[in-house]
This record gives C-alpha cells, sequence and structure tokens, in this order.
C-alpha cells in the first residue's frame, strides 16, 4: 500500500511539473521529496547531484560570457553559411550543426539561436520545415550524451570508471555512435509529411500573408572579442579532454591529481568565463540578463528537483528493484534502453536521468557495456511535445508543417527521436565491443 502511495507521488510530481513547465518541474520534485520525507522516507541532502548541478551551472556561466561578447551570433552566422550551400539538402546539414554545437556547449540551449535559420532555409529550398527541425532538435538532445563537458556524461564516467570504462573510452563510443545515428534518421525524416507545395495548411497559411518571405543571408560584422570569445571556449573544452587524459587510469601520467575532474571542469569553465570577460571588455553583470543565463540556471533547478526526487525513490526501494528487476536485465539487457527511454520522457533531463537510474542498473547486474551502450535512451526528450527546444522549432515555423496533432503524441518529433535513439543504441552496443 505504501509502495503504492509513493509511486503516486512520484509521478503526481513529475507530471505536475510537466504541465506547469519550465523551471516548475524543478519546484514539483522539492514538493514530491518533502511528500515522500512525509509518507516515511528518509530524505537526504546526499541524494541531491551537486556534482552535476555544478558542471551545469558552471558551463553555463562559460557560454553566457560567449553569448553576451558576440560568440553565439558568430556561431549561427556560420552554422548560416553552411546551410545556404544546399537548402535542398537542409535535412542532413541541420542537425550536424546542431549535434556539433551542443557536443561542444553541453547543453541544447545552443539550438534555440539555429532554429529560425533551419526554418528560412527550408523555404529557400521549398523543403517542409518540420523535417530539418524534427531532426536538429532531435540531434542537439542526442548530443548532450557526446559531450565532453555535458553533466550527463562527467556523471556518467564518475560510475562507470570503477568498473573499467575510462572518461575516454566513453566518449569513443558516444560520438561516433550519436553522431552516425543522425544519417538514417534523417533520411527517414525527409520522407515524412507532405511536400511542402502540398501542405494545405501551408498553402491556407500563406494564402492568408502569415507566411515571411525568406531573406538572403544577411550582412554580418563580428563584434570585437567575438571571435576571440568562440576560440576560447574552444580552447577551454580542449584543455578539459586533455587534463582528464593525463589523469585518466588508461594513461596514467597523473597517478594522484590534486584537481579531480569533475572540479576541474568546473574550474576551466569559471576561468574562461573570466578570460572571455576581459578580452571582450564586456559587463559582467550584462550576463545575468542573456537567453542562455536565464535557461541554463532553470535547468539547474530542474535537475536539483526532478534528480532528488528520483534518487530518494530509487534509494528507498533499491533491494526491492534488485530483487524484481535483477534477473530480467541480466536475461534482457536491451530493456535498460527501454526503461531510460521512459524515464527521461518524464524527468526531462539526460542528467536528472543519468543520475537517478544509471546506479541502480549497475547495482543489480547489468554490465557496463550494456550501460554505456543503453546511455543515449536519456535524450527521450522529446516523447511529450512540452520540451523547450520542440516547442521553439513548433513556434519558429510559420508555415505549419511544425504541428502537434490532437492526439499529443502524433508530432513530427517522434518517429526521427525513437530512430534515432534505436539506431545510436545499437551503434553503442557495436563500436562499445570494438573500444579497448
Amino acid at each position: 500500500m505504501l509502495l503504492a502511495v509513493h509511486i503516486l507521488i512520484l509521478l503526481g510530481a513529475i507530471v505536475l511539473g510537466a504541465r506547469m513547465g519550465s523551471i516548475a518541474i524543478g519546484f514539483a520534485g522539492g514538493l514530491g521529496v518533502l511528500l515522500l520525507g512525509v509518507t516515511g522516507m528518509t530524505v537526504t541532502a546526499e541524494d541531491i547531484p551537486f556534482d552535476v548541478i555544478g558542471i551545469i551551472m558552471c558551463v553555463i556561466a562559460a557560454i553566457s560570457a560567449m553569448q553576451l561578447a558576440g560568440g553565439m551570433d558568430y556561431l549561427v552566422y556560420l552554422a548560416e553559411k553552411f546551410l545556404r550551400r544546399n537548402p535542398r539538402r537542409i535535412t542532413y546539414y541541420a542537425p550536424i550543426v546542431t549535434w556539433l554545437m551542443t557536443t561542444l556547449a553541453g547543453t541544447g540551449h545552443t539550438a534555440f539561436s539555429t532554429l529560425p535559420v533551419i526554418v528560412e532555409v527550408s523555404k529557400e529550398g521549398d523543403v517542409r520545415p518540420s523535417r530539418p527541425l524534427s531532426v536538429a532538435v532531435i540531434a542537439s538532445q542526442m548530443a548532450i550524451v557526446a559531450s565532453p563537458i555535458s553533466a550527463a556524461v562527467v556523471f556518467m564516467a564518475s560510475i562507470v570508471e570503477p568498473l573499467g570504462v575510462g572518461y575516454l573510452q566513453l566518449l569513443a563510443v558516444m560520438i561516433p555512435a550519436t553522431f552516425l545515428a543522425i544519417f538514417p534518421t534523417a533520411w527517414v525524416a525527409n520522407r515524412l509529411g507532405k511536400e511542402l507545395h502540398s501542405d494545405p495548411v501551408y498553402l491556407e497559411r500563406r494564402a492568408a500573408g502569415e507566411v515571411s518571405v525568406p531573406d538572403a543571408q544577411s550582412a554580418y560584422s563580428a563584434p570585437r572579442g567575438a571571435r576571440a570569445s568562440v576560440g576560447i571556449f574552444v580552447a577551454a573544452i580542449v584543455a578539459v579532454i586533455i587534463y582528464a587524459t593525463l589523469i585518466s587510469e588508461q594513461v596514467g601520467l597523473v597517478a594522484e591529481p590534486t584537481v579531480p575532474r569533475n572540479e576541474a571542469i568546473m574550474a576551466i569553465m569559471l576561468t574562461t568565463a573570466t578570460i572571455i570577460l576581459l578580452v571582450a571588455r564586456s559587463r559582467a553583470v550584462e550576463i545575468l540578463g542573456t537567453q542562455v543565463f536565464r535557461s541554463g540556471m532553470s535547468a539547474s533547478v530542474c535537475v536539483l528537483g526532478v534528480a532528488w526526487l528520483g534518487t530518494t525513490f530509487i534509494n528507498h526501494y533499491i533491494e526491492d528493484i534488485k530483487a524484481v528487476s535483477g534477473s530480467v536485465l541480466q536475461a534482457q539487457p536491451w530493456l535498460l534502453a527501454v526503461v531510460l527511454f521512459f524515464a527521461a520522457s518524464l524527468l526531462y533531463s539526460q542528467a536528472a536521468t543519468t543520475k537517478a537510474l544509471m546506479p541502480a542498473a549497475l547495482a543489480i547486474g547489468v554490465s557496463p557495456l550494456t550501460a554505456v551502450a543503453a546511455f543515449p535512451a536519456v535524450s527521450a526528450l522529446f516523447v511529450l511535445p512540452t520540451y523547450p527546444t520542440l516547442l521553439a522549432a513548433v513556434e519558429m515555423d510559420d508555415t505549419g508543417s511544425t504541428r502537434i496533432g490532437k492526439y499529443v503524441f502524433d508530432h513530427p518529433f517522434i518517429v526521427p527521436g525513437v530512430i534515432c535513439i534505436t539506431v545510436s543504441v545499437l551503434l553503442g552496443y557495436g563500436i562499445g565491443t570494438l573500444v579497448p
């Protein structure tokens, strides 16, 4: 009886937060934790993923400094040049751009700035915008599990390293698995929906004058410090990878580092923000008003509440979970990817899903290879059409081709998302068997 109450609290808090949207997902997570405590669970701050939250905050600080210096606009300018090279191939080019930007930045919020460009270039090439938009949003979500500085990757590395899978090995599997999955996904997406010139919704909106005419790429002049801020940020990512390599057990050049990897990432990112401010001569107070900073801090609160809620529940019932799930997952290990898929669709965070479920999966005997291969499934944030980048894509497509159906799940992101995760998991398993 008490288990049923706890499950209702868990799901009720998640559903309430999802309905309220945005930062309220984290707020509702805190409410759920309080209710679990009142009904008999032990609540402790040790279940809060402070390392994950710290990394998110520090990375967002560096990206916000880069945005303030004009670096994000410069990256969008470069992305637009690339996309306009062949508008008819936009369905393949767009996800490459969003995957690269998210992999470098460690946050999917970078995709917001490219979505309007994708819509405009799609209209130039007479391509249904829902096709490139759907794959681009999915690719951005998938790239989180391939980013050297994302909180999800850092946490995942920390729990599989004691089992013999290093940080660099994890990246060696996730980077090619998620990138290569883009192309079959784009191939399928390019065949979904009617052609733009045959879509009745588009024709109706165009007749009503609601569809803007695509403009040629506008003249752009990078402000002082824009290029430098991008260079500094990229150099910081390289520094993180080099440092992680030096202190890894596989390389072993630094046996007992005074600065562990997670702390190094946070310190390097804060240092990066400082250097960018100095080079670009920006006012630090203006960082607080940037779109990336607001979104990133909101994400930190969401991870805090939801991960705390999920971890509290799982730790309380860990022995029961082991007893019920252990033999099933050992016999059918692919079910882990299914569990992660549905959990992520409710938790709305790759880091929160990883934090909440991966330790339990490894504790009940799931092999490290299986866990790594299933890792891309934590990117299933597209199932419910309420994720910010997904909603932004719907709002920015003035042709009406990217629309949510009346049955909630019948939206253009669901098929590409399922395909991309499935292919990534299969590639992850295959590549994982080859990585030493």
